[in-house]
């Protein structure tokens, strides 16, 4: 991948923007991304809290990465037993 010069969530198009040394921009959309991947409301905000704490992580999990695997590993959900 190439050098990445600045990463950041533009709220008002709900995307991960990314602007890359060679002058490309790529941006995630995020509602998209969660409607794909996320199962549950934990899932979903395992992705905001990436999202808007750290969105270099998120990009890259996005790009390079297993984001259903992830999700599974440090989501921990239990419905309720009626």
């Amino acid at each position: 991948m190439k050098p990445i010069i600045s990463c950041e969530y533009n709220m008002d198009t709900a995307c991960v923007e990314l602007k890359f040394l060679d002058g490309m921009m790529l941006a995630i959309d995020t509602i998209a991304v969660e409607d794909e991947v996320a199962a549950n409301m934990f899932e979903r905000s395992e992705l905001d809290y990436l999202i808007y704490n750290d969105p270099v992580g998120y990009a890259d999990l996005i790009l390079n990465g297993d984001p259903e695997a992830y999700l599974r590993q440090v989501t921990d959900y239990h419905p309720l037993d009626n």
